[in-house]
C-alpha cells in the first residue's frame, strides 16, 4: 500500500517541479541579467528605490481596500445563504457567475461603466448629466471587488454552515442578544473561514493587470502591471523576473501570516 501511496505521489511532485519550482529558478536566473544582457545586480538595487516602494506600497493598499469591500458585502451575504431555505438556489446564483472568463466579464462592465455605456445612456433619459465612471480608481475597486466576491462569500459560508445550531439555541437561551451571539459565537468560528476568504483575494488583488488596464487605465499602477510592463513592452525580462519574485516573496509572506493566526486562533 505504501508503495501505491508512492507511485500515485509522483504526478505531484512532477507538477510541483516543472510548473513551480522550475518557473522560480528561472525567474531567480533572469534576475541577475540587466536590459543588456549582463550579469548585475542592477535590478535588485532598482527594486530598493522609492520609485518601486512607491508602486509596492500601493498595489498592497489597493489590495487592501478590494478584500476589505469583499468582506464587508459577503460576510452578510453568507450569513444569509446560512440562514435561508433556498441555499442550493443561492449557492448556484453566486457560483455561475464563476464560469464566465474574466476577460468577458470586464468587457460588460466597459459597457456598462463607458461614455457610451448603460449608466449614462439612462442619465441622458432621466436628463441627468453624465458621469466619468470607466477609467477611475473607483470604477476599478468595484469591478475587482464584484469579481473576487465568489471566493470570499464560500469559505465564509462553509465556516457559518459548519457551526450547530443548537450552539445558536444555546447562546439564545442563556439570554445572549443576537449582536452578542454574532459576536461571541459566530464571529469567532468563522474566522478561519475569514482568514481563507482573505487568501484568496488578497494575494491574487495585489498582481492585477487585465482588469487595471482595461477599467483603471493608466490611473492605478501596481505590481501586476509592472511586470506586464516590463516583460512585454520594455523587454527587460531581469527587472519584471525582479519584480516578480519580489511578489511570490510577499504572496508567502501573506500566506505565512494569515496561516499563523489560523494556528493562534485554533490553540
Amino acid at each position: 500500500m505504501r508503495k501505491i501511496n508512492k507511485f500515485l505521489f509522483i504526478p505531484y511532485v512532477l507538477w510541483m517541479i516543472l510548473f513551480i519550482i522550475v518557473p522560480v529558478l528561472l525567474l531567480v536566473y533572469f534576475s541577475l541579467f540587466d536590459l543588456h544582457g549582463h550579469f548585475s545586480f542592477e535590478n535588485y538595487k532598482q527594486i530598493l528605490t522609492w520609485k518601486y516602494f512607491r508602486m509596492i506600497w500601493d498595489s498592497v493598499v489597493f489590495a487592501a481596500v478590494i478584500t476589505l469591500i469583499t468582506l464587508l458585502v459577503s460576510y452578510p451575504a453568507a450569513y444569509f445563504i446560512r440562514s435561508s431555505k433556498f441555499q442550493n438556489l443561492w449557492l448556484l446564483i453566486l457560483i455561475i457567475p464563476t464560469w464566465i472568463n474574466l476577460l468577458l466579464k470586464t468587457y460588460a462592465f466597459i459597457g456598462l461603466l463607458s461614455h457610451d455605456g448603460i449608466i449614462n445612456q439612462m442619465l441622458r433619459l432621466l436628463h441627468l448629466s453624465e458621469m466619468d465612471l470607466l477609467f477611475t480608481v473607483p470604477a476599478f475597486l468595484i469591478v475587482a471587488s464584484y469579481i473576487y466576491i465568489p471566493f470570499m462569500i464560500l469559505p465564509i459560508f462553509n465556516s457559518m454552515k459548519d457551526i450547530p445550531n443548537n450552539i445558536l439555541q444555546a447562546s439564545s437561551d442563556l439570554g445572549a442578544s443576537p449582536f452578542t451571539t454574532f459576536r461571541k459565537v459566530i464571529l469567532p468560528l468563522t474566522k478561519q473561514g475569514v482568514l481563507t476568504g482573505v487568501q484568496v483575494t488578497f494575494i491574487p488583488a495585489l498582481s492585477l493587470f487585465m482588469i487595471t488596464r482595461l477599467i483603471a487605465g493608466n490611473k492605478v499602477i501596481n505590481i501586476g502591471t509592472a511586470i506586464e510592463e516590463q516583460f512585454l513592452v520594455i523587454q527587460n525580462y531581469g527587472m519584471g523576473s525582479t519584480i516578480a519574485l519580489c511578489l511570490i516573496i510577499f504572496m508567502a509572506l501573506v500566506l505565512i501570516i494569515t496561516n499563523t493566526k489560523s494556528s493562534n486562533g485554533r490553540g
